[in-house]
């Protein structure tokens, strides 16, 4: 079982044990957490894919420590001109380890439907169901 997050707006692939560095999260080491924004969770192949969020779905893990990344340097300068510039960045990040992913229980995982287009007596075509069929004269859609 695994479950997309997002957290300080970038997305991770999480099961359940993995350890991860996110942005600086304003909660103590040691305390648990919990990511309400899950975007995806694959169930044993069952994938329930939210719109934005999977509802009733979450991520909880516990705040390891907060660390430091690494030195980013930025170099500025302007040919002939006699200017030049260094600038360094360190991002505060925070590490967390997946506890585990709770899926709504009431809500029903089901894979959408495909689509089958017959466009005559012996050819019919099957069409993803994430894709939108439009039928011309002469052409049946079942779904």
């Amino acid at each position: 079982m695994y479950a997309v997050l997002e957290t300080g707006s970038k997305q991770y692939r999480v099961s359940a044990g993995d350890t991860l560095q996110v942005e600086r999260l304003t909660i103590e080491a040691g305390q648990p957490v919990t990511f309400d924004r899950v975007l995806l969770v694959n169930a044993d192949g069952k994938v329930t894919v939210g719109a934005p969020t999977v509802t009733g779905a979450t991520v909880v893990a516990d705040v390891v420590e907060h660390i430091r990344g690494e030195k980013k340097l930025t170099f500025k300068m302007k040919r002939r001109k006699g200017y030049h510039k260094s600038i360094g960045h360190r991002q505060e990040l925070t590490v967390v380890k997946v506890k585990e992913i709770k899926a709504s229980a009431d809500q029903e995982i089901k894979a959408p439907a495909d689509q089958e287009i017959k466009t005559s007596e012996d050819e019919k075509i099957s069409v993803p169901a994430d894709q939108e069929v439009k039928a011309s004269e002469g052409q049946e859609i079942k779904a």
